[in-house]
This record gives structure tokens, C-alpha cells and sequence, in this order.
């Protein structure tokens, strides 16, 4: 694909919606992005190219919006994709990871035996804000014998210094910031 898109187009199609999901938050809202092909595109091409030359056997997306980069990024760099979710949605015996919020605690989930002792995982979501969530979610990835080789959004809140929770999490790639 032949483009001349850059960084600064793909934040243009980013909608800023005020006072949601409370007053006083500027949501970033990527509906807007990836409904246009080429915007899409760039943005999944954008995230794989960060990886080039690093072994991955996984992408492990986090619910819901990770899944929406994780799966095409994983048919991208061929290789298989595990779902991290909330609590009750898996179908097998899993392992889970509770983590701190504002306003209390969630939990996030993979299946027991998702990840090969071993094997290279990349975890993808949409957004990383306090790094809660993130957190958890490399927590489960070793808990569960994973290699975690890094940890890909596509928007980056930097005010709310979510990054200093991931020191331990590889390559942490932001391709967009606000």
C-alpha cells in the first residue's frame, strides 16, 4: 500500500468527545479513525513496524478495544492471538490479575493454558491513561510463562504517567500522544 499519510493525519481523525465518560474527561475516541481504511491501515502498519525484528509468538489484546489492534496486527505479523478479558468471559479454567482504579478494582483474565512456557508475547490495547490495566496485564502474561517482549497503544495520555508503571513490560510504543 502506497500512502502519504503521516502521524499527524491519523491524530486529525481522532475525535475529542468532552465530558465523557464524566464531566471534566476529553475522551479520545478512535471510532472515528479506523472507520477510514487508509487511516486503519496505517495505524495497525504503524504498530507492527515498531516490532520489526523482534520474535513474537502472540499478540495478546486486552478487552475490548485491544482486540480491535490486536487481531489484525497478529494476521500482520503471522502469528496467533489471546484475548484478555474480563472476569466470567472465558470459557476454559483461567488465571486472573485485580488491579486499582479511581473509583475501585477490576480484573482482567486469559485462559490457564493460553502461552507456551516461554513464548514472546506483545500486548496491544487502544489506550494507555494511569497504567492500571496495562499492568495487570503483564502481570498475567509472566504469571501465565509468557516472555513479554512489549506493550503497544495507540494513544498515550502522558499527563497521567501510565508508562512508569510498565518498566517491566519491554518496548512500550505509543503512537500518538496527548
Amino acid at each position: 500500500m502506497t500512502t502519504t499519510l503521516s502521524i499527524e493525519d491519523v491524530k486529525a481523525k481522532i475525535r475529542a468527545v468532552a465530558d465523557f465518560p464524566k464531566p471534566g474527561i476529553i475522551f479520545r475516541d478512535i471510532t472515528t479513525g479506523i472507520k477510514d481504511a487508509q487511516i486503519m491501515h496505517y495505524m495497525v502498519d504503524y504498530l507492527c513496524e515498531q516490532y520489526q525484528g523482534i520474535k513474537i509468538d502472540y499478540i495478546a489484546g486486552i478487552e475490548s478495544r485491544g482486540f480491535i489492534f490486536g487481531m489484525p496486527m497478529a494476521y500482520k505479523l503471522n502469528c496467533g492471538f489471546i484475548p484478555i478479558r474480563k472476569p466470567n468471559k472465558l470459557p476454559a479454567k483461567t488465571i486472573s490479575e485485580s488491579y486499582g482504579l479511581e473509583y475501585g478494582h477490576d480484573t482482567i483474565e486469559i485462559h490457564e493454558d493460553a502461552i507456551e512456557k516461554g513464548a514472546n508475547v506483545l500486548v496491544v490495547d487502544d489506550l494507555l491513561a494511569t497504567g492500571g490495566t496495562a499492568e495487570a496485564a503483564c502481570k498475567l502474561i509472566k504469571r501465565a510463562g509468557g516472555n513479554l517482549v512489549g506493550i503497544a497503544f495507540l494513544i498515550e495520555l502522558k499527563a497521567l504517567n501510565g508508562r512508569k508503571k510498565l518498566d517491566d513490560c519491554g518496548k512500550v510504543v505509543s503512537m500518538l500522544q496527548y
